[in-house]
């Protein structure tokens, strides 16, 4: 009988199991740049370095985050457990995420809020939104004509499941009527959908 040296790294790579089986999830993952040339690049490195194949990436150079950056979405695939280290990885290079997680949202809907939108705190509406409604903001428009004093409005792009689109649409009146904002919402139609 012959003994075999078995190299500690070849080792390694045969016991290691994920798991979940070896399956992969997709993720979503809200980033807010600096409007700086070689942002994006800094961003995707520490997906691509830890695993992450991505799918798609939405830069919207033209839209401006209230705090001035510019809001990125990255869409990617990875193991589950590679999911938190890629988060870390982003925050440690200096991203800002503005959140992250599995997106399991199947309905989208657009409303518009009018009022003092800015006085109200609108980063408040915002989260409140998003934890009470069970809701995802997934884009924000806003508009401030005659400054942020005055009348504003802002357009805001939820996605929810499709079983919860009346419970945020009635989260978001209740918002409303609490810091005295209008709501105009979609119409739906008598099966639930937008």
């Amino acid at each position: 009988m012959t003994e075999e040296s078995i190299d500690p790294a070849d080792a390694a790579i045969e016991t290691e199991a994920t798991p979940d089986g070896g399956r992969t999830g997709a993720y979503t993952v809200r980033l807010e740049l600096a409007d700086e040339p070689g942002e994006l690049l800094n961003a995707l490195e520490p997906i691509a370095s830890n695993g992450g194949n991505l799918l798609s990436i939405f830069h919207e150079r033209g839209n401006v985050t209230p705090r001035g950056r510019i809001p990125v979405e990255v869409d990617l695939e990875c193991h589950p457990e590679q999911f938190d280290t890629i988060v870390e990885a982003l925050r440690d290079a200096g991203m800002n995420v503005v959140q992250a997680g599995r997106e399991e949202y199947g309905e989208e809907l657009t409303v518009l809020l009018v009022g003092h939108v800015i006085d109200t705190d609108l980063s408040d509406t915002l989260e409140r939104i998003q934890t009470a409604a069970g809701a995802s903001v997934t884009d924000l428009a806003l508009s401030a004509p005659s400054g942020t004093e005055d009348v504003s409005s802002a357009r805001l792009r939820l996605a929810t499941d499709p079983d919860r689109t009346e419970d945020v649409l009635a989260s978001v009146r209740e918002l409303a009527a609490e810091k005295d904002l209008h709501v105009i919402e979609p119409q739906l139609d008598p099966g639930g959908d937008a």
